[in-house]
């Protein structure tokens, strides 16, 4: 059997009842349990103008999350480049890296990490061009090597240059990223939290095209899901009614709060919406540690990979650690 290696996404998110600050220090400690559990990686998100979601500067929160660990590689999952300059994209890895070399992983992706309006402000120049992007992934491999743009005529360069460069990735749920990082030679992480359909071709399509770099000899890819694992049916279940509605709440726009679960559990669907909710479960892996343990394995070999990402959402912070703990010791037990 494959020895599937299992790691974070950590969307940092606000419970109800709660505050950002807590749950910030929750993403602290939960560095904390994967690193003494023997995840790989912990990589946290690019959000915009979304309430529930604390995680909206992966560059401010990578060192925190990297000094309240030891072993753990840390990174971006991702940092959406186009909001931003890839100078100072590369100043911050490069200052990362060089802090903590050897653990500092660079995921990049070209959406926008919420609404348009968003993303204009962050970025009024932002065109949301393919060309546009192929630049800015070309300057930042240029200027983490040590080297001047041609842009800058070569007169302008990222300081400090790492010693021991971050590992790059580019960010892919369509598939049109993929063939960025096939040209230049980086690894590639799916979001089938995202699209659940398409992924093992869009993989398999990358290692068909990929062109070995300085960086990466082969291909390399993970997958990251949306999983809960439980040995409580009813945890469960409950887990399942509310995320289905999580979903729905973050497609019609909303931002605020969440009601609660009695309330959640009385809404009645219609029937665009339930058809909606059977699409979306395509998104997640809910269940007890067999059945959990059996479709993260099947979805490893449907994607050919040996690393799967995993971002659990859950109200309560012990039934998230919980899962956590469950999914680890199910792959290091078989």
């Amino acid at each position: 059997m494959k020895n599937i290696k299992i790691s974070v996404l950590d969307q940092s998110q606000v419970s109800r009842n709660s505050t950002p600050a807590q749950a910030l220090q929750d993403s602290g400690k939960l560095v904390q349990l994967a690193d003494k559990l023997g995840f790989e990686r912990y990589w946290v998100s690019e959000h915009h103008n979304f309430k529930l979601v604390a995680g909206t500067a992966p560059e401010v929160l990578i060192p925190y999350l990297a000094s309240r660990s030891e072993r753990i590689r840390v990174g971006s999952g991702g940092i959406m480049l186009p909001n931003h300059s890839a100078l100072k994209m590369s100043e911050n890895f490069g200052l990362l890296s060089t802090l903590f070399p050897g653990r500092i992983d660079f995921g990049i992706g070209r959406a926008p990490g919420g609404d348009r309006l968003s993303a204009h402000l962050l970025n009024p120049s932002n065109t949301f061009s393919e060309k546009e992007f192929f630049q800015q992934l070309k300057d930042v491999r240029t200027y983490l090597s040590g080297e001047g743009t041609e842009a800058s005529e070569g007169r302008v360069k990222a300081y400090p240059v790492p010693e021991v460069l971050p590992e790059y990735w580019i960010l892919t749920s369509s598939g049109g990223s993929a063939q960025f990082a096939a040209h230049f030679g980086m690894a590639l992480s799916f979001a089938h939290f995202i699209n659940p359909f398409g992924g093992p071709e869009v993989a398999a399509i990358y290692r068909d095209s990929f062109k070995p770099s300085a960086e990466l000899a082969e291909p390399k890819v993970n997958v990251g899901i949306f999983a809960f694992c439980s040995e409580d049916e009813q945890k469960i279940e409950d887990w399942i009614t509310e995320f289905d509605y999580r979903m729905l709440h973050i497609e019609m726009g909303a931002t605020g709060d969440l009601p609660s679960l009695e309330e959640i559990k009385a809404i009645e669907y219609n029937m665009q919406q339930r058809s909606r909710i059977a699409y979306n479960r395509n998104r997640f892996i809910a269940g007890t540690p067999d059945l959990v343990h059996k479709k993260l394995s099947k979805l490893a070999d449907d994607y050919n990979v040996d690393e799967i990402m995993i971002a659990t959402w859950a109200d309560d912070y012990e039934d998230r650690e919980r899962s956590y703990e469950l999914i680890a010791e199910m792959f290091r037990s078989r």
